[in-house]
């Protein structure tokens, strides 16, 4: 869930030239950049996806019964949300040298908080996630701080290492592990206290959301021509591999929701809403389908995936290439994916 982030080395600490620092407590200037950074559609989210996780996993897990959420699921939501806060938090922090350059808008770089500020409240937020995790059970509270203590090794990996900075696929499969933690504690905590049961079927849940995800992530990041030095998987693969992978990780979404709750075993019209995924999937397939029709031709070949790397500054001609070409169209993905949510959580509450 740290998508979005531009691979970079660690954060240099110094002030940068004309950066201006706002009045205030480090609270109130904490808050601030939690409103300019951390933008209503993510608390929306992280309420959908953790009850999409928790309730699919609970209704793989004992087909028979309807998933009933609890305290503790409300638990795990705030939780979540707390814990993706913390990793823009990090992520913040980890592209501070790009977003001088890139960015220079955001919080970090005006001097609206301070670095020292932000390390700050990242403790403080490890800290509350550990103990109200713990309320749960033991497990839970092992599994934020591993998703944490990931989110942190991450700013680490990225600092030491070019090739994971450069290489767009490795950086992608290094850093998507951290949503893998996520699920791992919301279906842990959820058979501690008693939502889900425990069996091999349930941690193939994740398959649901890694589709879903991955969906969205490749949607964002492909445009109709290649554009050097920016950070597109259509620059690596060629755009119609990466309409591919689009495709392909929807795909996988679904055929992973009709295989885990097998609706043919259920009756009508319960079974109904378990089929309307693949339905759904006609939305980013006929999207690819026009995308491909209208892209231009011929298509130029890959950009090697050193000339991707996320640090390199952008040249001229991709600023023209910007302009020039089409990017894929990102709101029907979003859509997909909050949509296969809803259908996941309403699919819970009504099983029979």
């Amino acid at each position: 869930m740290l998508s979005g982030s531009a691979p970079t080395g660690r954060s240099e600490q110094a002030s940068t030239p004309g950066r201006r620092r706002v009045g205030g407590s480090a609270v109130a200037r904490i808050a601030r950049f939690t409103v300019a950074r951390y933008e209503t559609h993510h608390l929306l989210y992280a309420v959908m996806f953790v009850a999409a996780v928790e309730g699919t996993a609970a209704v793989v897990s004992h087909p028979d019964l309807a998933w009933r959420p609890g305290g503790a699921t409300a638990v795990r939501i705030v939780v979540v949300v707390v814990l993706l806060l913390y990793l823009r938090m990090v992520d913040e922090i980890k592209d501070l040298d790009y977003d001088r350059v890139h960015n220079p808008d955001r919080p970090l770089v005006t001097g609206a908080v301070s670095v020292g500020e932000l390390w700050g409240a990242i403790g403080a937020l490890a800290v509350m996630l550990t103990v109200v995790s713990s309320l749960l059970s033991w497990w839970s509270a092992v599994l934020v701080v591993a998703a944490m203590g990931y989110g942190l090794a991450l700013w680490g990996l990225e600092g030491v290492s070019a090739r994971i900075r450069g290489d767009l696929l490795l950086n992608l499969a290094v850093t998507y592990p951290v949503q893998l933690w996520i699920i791992a504690y919301l279906v842990r905590s959820a058979i501690d206290t008693g939502q889900v049961e425990a069996g091999w079927r349930t941690a193939w849940v994740a398959l649901i959301f890694a589709g879903a995800f991955l969906h969205f992530e490749f949607a964002r990041k492909t445009a109709a021509d290649a554009r050097p030095g920016q950070s597109y998987y259509s620059n690596v693969l060629g755009v119609r591999r990466s309409v591919v992978a689009i495709v392909g990780c929807a795909a996988l979404a679904v055929g992973a929701e009709v295989a885990l709750s097998r609706p043919w075993d259920h009756p009508l019209p319960w079974a109904t809403l378990t089929w309307i995924p693949v339905g759904l999937l006609l939305l980013p397939v006929l999207v690819a389908g026009s995308f491909l029709t209208r892209s231009p031709e011929p298509m130029r070949p890959p950009v090697p995936p050193s000339e991707s790397a996320r640090n390199g500054a952008a040249s001229p001609a991709a600023g023209e290439s910007d302009s020039a070409t089409r990017a894929y169209p990102v709101v029907p993905a979003v859509v997909f994916v909050l949509v296969l949510y809803l259908i996941l959580i309403a699919t819970a509450v009504t099983w029979r």
